[in-house]
């Protein structure tokens, strides 16, 4: 019984610590696609489940400029914590890694999974409605 109540209070603490920015299509585009964002790296960050590291390809950005829930601009340090909910014009949501996403030709790329990098998405931006970015806390941590 203590144990099903400590994954239930983790969980709703999980909930309530994740900070959640907006950013207009447009401004992300714009930041995306400046000189040396369009390249990727070669990154190794801890793996919190397991004894080894986890290596994988990351966007070159450094930071990324958005909207908090105030509509105050926020600057936000390029980290393997950070998630990106889009909503398609469809209606249809995706969640990607921030530290994984390009913008090429006008068309977002990202992984969906640090540990199966051949699970990307391509969505084009035209038919991008909102992007979201949350910090969700989590311990990793670039090497």
């Amino acid at each position: 019984m203590k144990f099903k109540t400590l994954i239930i209070l983790g969980f709703i603490l999980l909930l309530f610590s994740c900070k959640t920015y907006t950013i207009p299509v447009e401004s992300f585009r714009k930041q995306m696609t400046e000189s040396g964002n369009e390249k990727l790296r070669d990154v190794e960050i801890n793996n919190p489940i397991s004894y080894w590291n986890l290596k994988y390809q990351a966007s070159s950005v450094k930071s990324i400029v958005v909207v908090d829930k105030n509509g105050n601009n926020v600057e936000l340090e390029n980290s393997p914590k950070l998630e990106m909910r889009i909503t398609r014009k469809s209606g249809k949501k995706y969640i990607l890694l921030f530290d994984t996403v390009i913008v090429e030709n006008d068309t977002l790329k990202g992984a969906r999974s640090r540990m199966f990098q051949n699970l990307r998405r391509e969505i084009p931006l035209k038919d991008v409605e909102q992007i979201e970015i949350q910090d969700s806390g989590k311990v990793y941590k670039y090497q």
